[in-house]
């Protein structure tokens, strides 16, 4: 099975048929959105009905923590959050149905050795970063504590591309990802790794970010691509949204 992985969509439109575009030219049998498709840009209802129809074709579409704090309950709660700066206008722009439908997301799918996650495995609703070798050992050991056989945990949450992997000991080692240089990754290891933003990078480059991964053939593909951040940083500030969304598309940070 070969898997196109987005992750933090983040309401950008046009970041989000740029990565499919590439997917879909680099070829994939599943498509995982693993979270917070809402929250920041300029775009939540439009990407909300791409991911439904997303779902509906057959694509695993999972919860993030922005999917809950544009909720009607959890707004007050998130307000002064970097977060809520944009949730009560996101709130607005979606239709009763269309927040039903992200409140009701799953917070993870297992499919056969690959466990998918927005944020930490042991404890999703908790909304972790997954950004330093042990939040990713306590990820990586609360999936296999659920399915001892998965080999692969992939989530987002962190805006980054990583990947760690369990060497012959408990100890996780790091590996740097070269955007389209496929990376082995054998299945009598364990691997954990965070995709990466489609919406709104923050490693200092504006391309999208996602990654696919072949189960048969072991191998691992982080990619990044160009679309016209600086045409949704201009639909940040129409929207009278914060001018900080807006830049920080443009410098990708």
């Amino acid at each position: 099975m070969r898997y196109a992985l987005l992750s933090d969509i983040h309401a950008n439109l046009p970041a989000l048929e740029a990565c499919l575009e590439h997917a879909r030219s680099q070829g994939f049998d599943r498509l995982a959105l693993l979270g917070d498709l809402v929250g920041y840009g300029p775009h939540p209802s439009e990407v909300v009905q791409r991911c439904q129809a997303l779902q509906q074709a057959g694509a695993i579409v999972l919860r993030g923590n922005h999917e809950e704090i544009i909720q009607t309950h959890h707004l007050e709660a998130h307000r002064e959050s970097l977060g809520g700066q944009t949730a009560g206008w996101t709130h607005a722009q979606l239709s009763p149905a269309q927040r039903y439908w992200l409140e009701v997301l799953p917070l993870s799918a297992r499919e056969d050795r690959v466990y998918l996650v927005h944020a930490s495995a042991d404890a999703p609703e908790r909304w972790r970063y997954v950004e330093d070798d042990r939040i990713a050992g306590l990820s990586l050991d609360g999936a296999c504590a659920l399915y001892p056989d998965v080999r692969y945990v992939f989530g987002g949450h962190v805006h980054h591309q990583s990947l760690w992997y369990r060497g012959t000991g408990r100890q996780l080692m790091k590996f740097a990802p070269t955007p389209g240089v496929p990376i082995p990754t054998p299945k009598h290891r364990h691997w954990i790794a965070t995709v990466g933003s489609v919406g709104q990078p923050r490693d200092g480059n504006p391309k999208a970010m996602y990654a696919l991964f072949d189960d048969q053939a072991g191998r691992l593909t982080f990619h990044r691509v160009a679309y016209d951040h600086h045409g949704v940083a201009r639909a940040v500030r129409a929207a009278g949204l914060p001018e900080f969304f807006a830049e920080r598309l443009e410098k990708g940070r």
